[in-house]
């Protein structure tokens, strides 16, 4: 991505709630079969010490997946979905992927054999500015390579994890919960800047000629931006933008401008500004539109908005 578009990805990425919370850390040996499945929500797993295989079942428009991983890396679940890590390179029977087999033992136990695999598990939660429009941009799940290159700057993050839990005899630390958000954080900005990823916010960044407007719009939400100025500013006829635009984006303009703006109203009202005020910075003149289009974008009322932003924890937000 050009320097433009990483700065407008890392910033629709901010205001980023994350909280984290350890299921549990431990190894496993020999035959077993470990899933967070089933709990309703996100989760997470990372590979301290070993090798292990991930398996997901078919579902619709995805296929059948198999794929190892190794000391270093970790996937994050973005929804409770089947799955199981094993020592077996294939897969279970479709009825046995909720099937847990096997007993985990403590990271320091004796003898412990060394095709064996130590892990930490757990789930979190995060919700966005954008609400489900963020999250229906992401994939199932996001895989986090200790030899991607993207990743580079998480590699001491997962090391501070590796050393926390080897310091702790059960590993329930609330600092590798902290630390699992931020390796999170990488891997997710990692996604957003991939060449196959979806049609969408970060696709259009990535185009030379939209990313400048996507950072004009950003620096100045409030301005008029018709789809003709909006057309003009790229230099291109309004027919010729408008097709583009949705080619790549995969929305016409005017939703992708409103998304925008209400990101940007989002964080106003959760560092404290009225609606009002709000309202107004982001371009609209009345205060009902407004509302309805931050209800329909975020699912939430800006008053609702405002008062989340005074009760969230300052450390649990991605700058």
């Amino acid at each position: 991505m050009t320097t433009s578009a990483e700065q407008a990805a890392d910033w629709l990425l901010s205001g980023l709630e994350l909280r984290s919370t350890l299921f549990h850390v431990g190894r496993y040996c020999g035959a077993y079969r470990a899933s967070t499945a089933g709990h309703q929500r996100a989760s997470f797993h990372l590979v301290l010490e070993g090798a292990c295989w991930l398996h997901l079942p078919a579902k619709a428009g995805r296929a059948a997946s198999s794929t190892r991983l190794v000391a270093g890396d970790a996937v994050f679940l973005m929804r409770d979905m089947a799955h199981c890590l094993s020592p077996d390179a294939g897969a279970p029977d479709a009825d046995d992927f909720a099937v847990r087999t096997g007993a985990m033992t403590p990271l320091d136990a004796p003898h412990a054999p060394a095709d064996g695999v130590a892990l930490a598990c757990g789930f979190f939660e995060f919700r966005s500015d954008l609400g489900d429009a963020l999250n229906s941009l992401l994939p199932d799940y996001i895989a986090a390579r200790h030899d991607d290159a993207r990743l580079a700057g998480a590699r001491a993050t997962f090391e501070l994890i590796r050393a926390e839990a080897a310091r702790t005899n059960d590993g329930l630390s609330p600092l590798i919960n902290r630390l699992t958000d931020v390796l999170f954080f990488y891997a997710l900005r990692a996604v957003a800047s991939a060449d196959d990823f979806a049609p969408g916010l970060w696709t259009v960044m990535r185009r030379a000629e939209f990313a400048p407007l996507v950072s004009a719009v950003i620096e100045r939400p409030g301005d008029d931006w018709s789809t003709h100025s909006m057309a003009a500013f790229c230099h291109m006829s309004r027919a010729r933008f408008c097709k583009q635009f949705a080619e790549v984006c995969g929305q016409p303009p005017a939703q992708f401008l409103a998304l925008l703006r209400m990101k940007v109203a989002a964080e106003m009202l959760r560092h404290g500004a009225s609606t009002v005020n709000a309202a107004q910075y982001v371009g609209y003149q009345s205060e009902s539109a407004f509302a309805h289009a931050f209800k329909r974008i975020t699912g939430l009322q800006p008053g609702a908005c405002r008062r989340e932003g005074a009760s969230v924890p300052e450390e649990t937000r991605v700058h």
